[in-house]
Parts: structure tokens; sequence; C-alpha cells
């Protein structure tokens, strides 16, 4: 994220930005009723990642307030102000809901991004009925499998599944991994927007199963390079 404003105008900025967040915190409700039980609309403040469900209706991921963002949010938050809405894209729980999903980046009167209202559609019964009416019909070849996503009142877990999936992709644990390997591993988890946590240097050592120091080393040599 940008560097955010001090003194007097970072006041403002902030006061502008949480009457944005209060006055969306309501709109969830409304969306969650227009679309029924398989709707879930949620209300991000980036400002606070290990928490930032602030208002949620709805509970296709689970989720309550005080929850954290998952990945797609943390990718939001590494691009700062040049982030994007991300629109009807396709991802899947853990515990196998296909969701249909629109992220939009909130932004205050400066063009700062610091916040997202997302509206999460379980449409895990409609991709079953078309792959029934497909199989009737004899079309059974079906869409790219979507990718995996953490949901979850807790950022340990989001940041786990964000580290093993990086670690799948590659063909060599991490012992095995060159020095650049290591590097590219953490210029990944970096523009992930992972180390915008608080405390996820310490989780992701862990995860790697190294020191907290060689991580601190691996961070601060992939910045100034």
């Amino acid at each position: 994220m940008a560097q955010e404003p001090t003194g007097e105008a970072g006041d403002a900025a902030r006061a502008e930005q949480d009457a944005i967040i209060a006055a969306l915190a309501p709109v969830v409700d409304g969306i969650a009723a227009t679309f029924g039980v398989f709707c879930e609309a949620v209300v991000h403040d980036f400002r606070r990642p290990e928490r930032s469900v602030v208002a949620i209706a709805g509970s296709v991921t689970g989720r309550r307030v005080g929850g954290s963002m998952s990945e797609i949010g943390m990718k939001l938050l590494a691009a700062g102000d040049a982030a994007a809405d991300e629109l009807n894209y396709l991802t899947r729980t853990r515990d196998g809901k296909l969701v249909k999903s629109s992220t939009m980046v909130l932004r205050d009167s400066a063009g700062t991004a610091f916040g997202a209202l997302c509206v999460n559609l379980d449409v895990t019964a409609v991709t079953q009925v078309h792959a029934l009416v497909g199989d009737l019909a004899g079309v059974t070849a079906g869409p790219e499998a979507p990718p995996t996503t953490t949901f979850g009142d807790d950022i340990t877990a989001v940041l786990d599944s964000i580290v093993d999936a990086r670690q799948l992709r590659g063909t060599r644990p991490w012992p095995q991994l060159t020095r650049e390997e290591r590097l590219e591993l953490f210029r990944d988890l970096d523009r992930q927007g992972v180390f915008a946590v608080r405390g996820a240097v310490q989780q992701i050592a862990a995860r790697l199963g190294i020191s907290r120091a060689s991580a601190y080393n691996y961070l601060a040599a992939t910045r100034t390079e």
C-alpha cells in the first residue's frame, strides 16, 4: 500500500475512510437479502489485514466480523493504489463449495485504496445441474478447475495455505533449493502481500522450517535487489 499521510492530512484521510466503511456496513445486509441464502457480502478494511472483515452478511465462506482476508485480498493489498476490481471470478473453498465472486476496491477521494466490497455466490448447485444437463446432452467436457482459496477467521491458515501452494508449485523441498530459488519464493510471497500481515515473517519462517533471522535476511535481500 502507498505510504499513509501523517498529521492533519492523515487524520482527515482516515476519517473519510472510516465514514465510507460505516456507510457500506448496512449495504451488505441488503445485498445478501436480495440474492438469498447462497449469497455472502463482505466489507474489508485493508488497514487491518489480520482482521479485515468489518461487516458481513451471509455464510458462504463461514467467516465472521474480525475474520481475515483471503489470498485474493492480499494480492490487492500488495498492489496498493494500483489495485483493480476483480469481477466474476471462480474459486473453490476448502470444503468444496464453488464460489463466484466479485471484489470491488474501496478508495477515498485521494484515490487511496483502503478496502474492498466483496460479493460471493455459492454456485455449487448451479454447476452440478449444468454438469447433469451436459451429461444428458452428451457434452461432458468441463471448464478448468478453479483454484482453491482459503477463507477463514484466522490469518494463520491463510498464510500457511499460500506458502504451501507456492512450495507445491516447485519440484524440490526448501533445503534443496538454491539461494536464487529461495529468494524467488520470498519475492513471490512479497508480491502476494503476505508480509503486510503482522507477524507474517515469523510464521513463514516456522512453516519453512528456518530461523526468523534467515527469513528476515531473505526478505531484505529481495527488496534490496
